[in-house]
């Protein structure tokens, strides 16, 4: 178990990785604590947008949709490779999901499949979006996905975690395809390699 990181520290660990970062507005303020708890942590979560275009994309998930307020996350990871950092604390990214898949992240072993929708997401990991139409089309650079790989290794680092800390929104929400483009069975293996 372990309590979430400082703000301050989300952003030494991710500079500290070698990411380009941008603050946008008051983001180390900026969260949904008033709608639930944060933390415990367990783990990092990757999604894509379904949208395009860096400005656009930053902006809703900072600010929301009409269904769903902001953030949306706690980076947004673009596709020059720069990591936006628009909230901190809750985000409502993750939504309810699997708490045996819950369980295993928190054990480091094999995901189950995902096929509840039981557990609190928002409060127990991290998130970062990912700038990507989510067709299957939409090309994912080579530095979009070094980023969101360099990203979730700085916060493995810091708690102790390994690559098995790493999961999809696919893993987690019963229909949820995101992300769309590349396996996480190998972005996992590119953060271990990292964590090595």
């Amino acid at each position: 178990m372990a309590e979430p990181m400082p703000a301050r520290t989300f952003l030494e660990i991710l500079t500290g990785e070698g990411l380009r970062v941008e603050e946008v507005g008051d983001w180390r303020n900026h969260h949904r604590n008033a709608a639930g708890a944060w933390g415990p942590v367990h783990g990092v979560m990757i999604h894509h947008t379904a949208t395009a275009g860096a400005e656009r994309t930053v902006e809703i998930c900072r600010e929301g949709r009409s269904d769903l307020p902001g953030p949306l996350c706690h980076g947004v990871v673009t596709k020059d490779g720069t990591v936006h950092l628009v909230g901190f604390g809750r985000a409502n990214h993750a939504g309810p999901g699997d708490d045996e898949v819950l369980r295993a992240v928190i054990a480091e072993r094999a995901l189950p499949p995902g096929n509840e929708a039981r557990a609190d997401g928002n409060r127990y990991f991290y998130g970062f979006e990912c700038e990507n139409l989510g067709d299957g089309e939409d090309p994912w650079p080579d530095g979009q996905v070094d980023a969101a790989v360099r990203a979730a290794a700085a916060i493995c680092r810091h708690h102790g975690w390994s690559a098995r800390s790493v999961i999809g929104h696919l893993e987690w929400q019963p229909g949820k395809v995101d992300p769309r483009g590349f396996t996480m069975g190998a972005l996992r293996e590119r953060v271990a390699e990292r964590l090595k």
